[in-house]
């Protein structure tokens, strides 16, 4: 187990699924309906574990590949507003869904990122998503686009500065 919280573990986050699994699993063999949910499971893993795989070594190699000097400098616990406005597009620009974003953010946190940089990362992710963009303003149009991109814009870097605090506070 990890220190102290130091890291996050997922050892109860995998017991809380497998219960969970299992007992979804029993409920469809009451129905008849289980192998269905294993089909569409298998279906499920061979489509995103491609994509899983490759998140793993994107984190991965940003682990080994980024000095820890660098990641000090640019988004550790030092880099301020820097860091923070930083992760913020960063996020913004990555693709994908959380099996890639999640990833990052592990591997970019076990080389020394700060919490408040991460967690503008993760919400510049979620909330400015440009990569998402040309299909919000095909489908919702571009008032709509416009209007929700202005509303979030400075909710990341609020959100990593009082995270950054909150991590202090919590040492």
């Amino acid at each position: 187990m990890n220190k102290k919280g130091d890291k996050p573990s997922m050892f109860i986050s995998t017991i809380i699924m497998g219960i969970l699994a299992v007992a979804l699993f029993l409920a469809a063999y009451y129905k008849g309906v289980h192998m269905a949910g294993l089909n569409q499971a298998m279906r499920m893993t061979i489509q995103i574990l491609p994509l899983l795989i490759f998140a793993f070594i994107v984190a991965g190699m940003v682990q080994v590949l980024l000095p820890h000097d660098v990641i000090s400098k640019w988004i550790g616990k030092e880099s301020g507003m820097k860091g923070i406005l930083l992760g913020t597009v960063a996020g913004a620009i990555t693709p994908g869904g959380p099996y890639v974003s999640l990833p990052i953010v592990a591997g970019l946190m076990r080389s020394g990122a700060s919490m408040g940089v991460m967690v503008a990362y993760i919400t510049g992710w979620s909330l400015w998503a440009i990569s998402r963009l040309p299909m919000e303003i095909g489908i919702l149009g571009w008032r709509f686009a416009l209007v929700r991109l202005l509303s979030v814009l400075i909710l990341p870097p609020i959100a990593g500065t009082f995270a950054r605090f909150i991590s202090r506070v919590l040492r």
